[in-house]
């Protein structure tokens, strides 16, 4: 392939996986704030800066097992052109637009997803579909909240029971700086699994182009760019959210937003050790709901709760069918 022809348009398709990378970083901020918001830990503005600092900070501190699985282990990376490409991400970004304005905590990971897989079906058919990296990534959109759910749950009972006899104001202030380190914790687990996701569609983009020389890896200009992306988005906010996040599922004290951001962080980081392109927001939704429940069940907003479940079901397929779309209508050209 002539590359000299190709890169204008490689230069907009990578720009505009950097503007999703970008709209994820926004649509996602909630994930790892609204617990410090919503207690009042920290005023808003510092929350995103504290939030966009530890997106960053995933870039010395984990490997790109999630970026792999994305670029090569959804759909056939030999498969793969341009057109896919644009239709995925394009699939991508008119969900996450349509549930930020919602204020619906839907998965950028599963839009994306969502968008790879039918714009790669309407190319190439279903055989081009990896099996192994779909199924794990499907299978994900289930086990994680549930995990999150009984960790945050076992969290919130065991802490419980070992501050039983330690004085509520002290126990509260020690909470706080908990609540802080795990929210911290979160962001990073956030920016070690959704930056990577954009990361593997450049690299397959990369790849299918010739300008990796038929090597299938993942650039740094490619790690830091991503990285850099997510990050400035996360510091424009996505207040919509926040406030579904941190308000409308259940009332939060920095006991158990303490307990929701590390049941979520564990869930995120072991799915990106081993390669799973999990949805952080699946993981804190699923978190904060057991937090709630753990109190009684009356203390979760089921009719909320229901309709953010409701979100993740149709966000593969929605983001799917917009892919496949303007997939076709690349054709037209």
């Amino acid at each position: 392939m002539d590359n000299s022809i190709v890169f204008p348009l490689l230069f907009g398709l990578v720009a505009l996986a950097l503007a999703f990378d970008f709209l994820n970083g926004l649509h996602d901020a909630a994930n790892s704030i609204a617990t410090v918001v919503s207690t009042r830990l920290l005023s808003p503005v510092a929350a995103v800066i504290f939030a966009a600092c530890g997106n960053f900070a995933a870039y010395w501190l984990v490997g790109l097992h999630v970026a792999e699985t994305v670029g090569k282990g959804i759909i056939d990376k030999d498969v793969v052109t341009p057109s896919v490409v644009f239709g995925a991400l394009i699939g991508a970004m008119f969900w996450n637009v349509l549930t930020w304005l919602k204020g619906i905590p839907s998965s950028s990971s599963h839009a994306l997803i969502g968008g790879l897989l039918g714009a790669g079906i309407a190319h190439a058919g279903f055989s081009a579909v990896e099996s192994s990296g779909t199924t794990k990534t499907l299978v994900a959109i289930f086990l994680s909240p549930m995990i999150g759910f009984m960790i945050a749950m076992a969290l919130m009972l065991v802490t419980a029971w070992l501050f039983k006899p330690v004085q509520p104001r002290k126990a509260e202030g020690v909470f706080k700086v908990f609540h802080l380190m795990s929210s911290a914790a979160y962001s990073i687990s956030h920016g070690a699994n959704d930056a990577q996701k954009t990361m593997g569609i450049i690299a397959v983009l990369l790849y299918s182009t010739g300008y990796l020389g038929g090597e299938f890896y993942v650039p740094n200009w490619v790690v830091i760019s991503c990285y850099a992306a997510i990050s400035l988005g996360t510091l424009s906010g996505g207040w919509r959210i926040i406030k579904t996040m941190g308000t409308k599922l259940t009332k939060l004290n920095h006991h158990n937003g303490f307990c929701a951001s590390t049941a979520g962080s564990l869930v995120v980081f072991g799915a990106s050790a081993m390669g799973i392109p999990v949805s952080t927001t699946h993981a804190i939704t699923g978190s904060v709901v057991g937090v709630g429940a753990a109190r009684r069940t009356s203390a979760v907003r089921w009719s909320v709760a229901s309709r953010v479940v409701m979100a993740w079901f149709i966000t593969i397929p929605a983001s799917a069918a917009v892919g496949a779309l303007f997939y076709w209508l690349t054709r037209l050209f």
